[in-house]
């Protein structure tokens, strides 16, 4: 009966921890797969959505392919989501964004962050991420279209009148000014300024040079950000 099939879930995920020891990256992601077959049969979608994390995780740092990384963090996504459990789908999903904008997979970068920062807002626990959310939605739509990136940033502010007084709003406000004047100093201070005080990480540094990049007459420059 059921015990039996537990037991042989237990046994897959055991045998996956063994070989991931090994550094046998592929055996384990079988031996995951095989476990979430079963767990996804039993209804089990929680473990699974676990399991494809831990798959996601392996593909991230281990083998190195972004692709499959995104399809299996989608994938947990997905499952958490039928179980209600918005938090954990949620923290899924910002990886998906985060991988899929390095990978200029810009529309849907910015579909999750609009939908992830629009669920955040109103919780009050929450909502002091949803302005970096709706920051990252904007660089993404900024690096594709000026134009957009401003109509985007109006409705932010429309949607999220807290956003408005955040230094993060303020540093699109005089990216955009600096764009539109394509003065990259002016650029390049404006982020040096909000980088003084809190620090870009390697995401937002590469967002940000790439916009740069788009200001004529930065092209030959050292692709710098200070």
């Amino acid at each position: 009966g059921n015990t039996r099939i537990e037991e042989a879930c237990e046994m897959y995920t055991r045998a996956a921890n063994m070989f991931k020891m090994a550094k046998n990256w592929s055996e384990a992601i079988n031996c995951l797969n095989a476990a979430i077959d079963i767990y996804t049969d039993m209804g089990r979608f929680t473990i699974a959505a676990k399991h494809h994390i831990t798959i996601a995780e392996i593909y991230e740092t281990e083998l190195v392919d972004i692709e499959k990384a995104i399809a299996h963090y989608e994938q947990s996504a997905d499952y958490y989501k039928g179980e209600e459990s918005n938090s954990s789908a949620n923290k899924c999903l910002l990886k998906v964004a985060a991988y899929a904008a390095q990978l200029e997979q810009y529309q849907k970068a910015i579909e999750i962050y609009e939908q992830v920062g629009a669920n955040t807002m109103d919780n009050p626990l929450l909502k002091y991420s949803a302005k970096d959310y709706f920051f990252k939605a904007a660089l993404c739509h900024f690096i594709v279209d000026e134009l957009n990136a401003k109509l985007a940033l109006e409705k932010y502010e429309e949607m999220f009148p807290a956003f408005t007084d955040s230094r993060e709003c303020k540093l699109l406000k005089k990216l955009l000014e600096a764009h539109e004047e394509q003065n990259s100093e002016a650029y390049t201070e404006a982020v040096k300024e909000f980088d003084s005080i809190s620090r870009l990480d390697q995401w937002l540094t590469t967002m940000l040079l790439r916009i740069k990049k788009s200001i004529q007459g930065d092209g030959e420059g050292d692709g710098d950000l200070k």
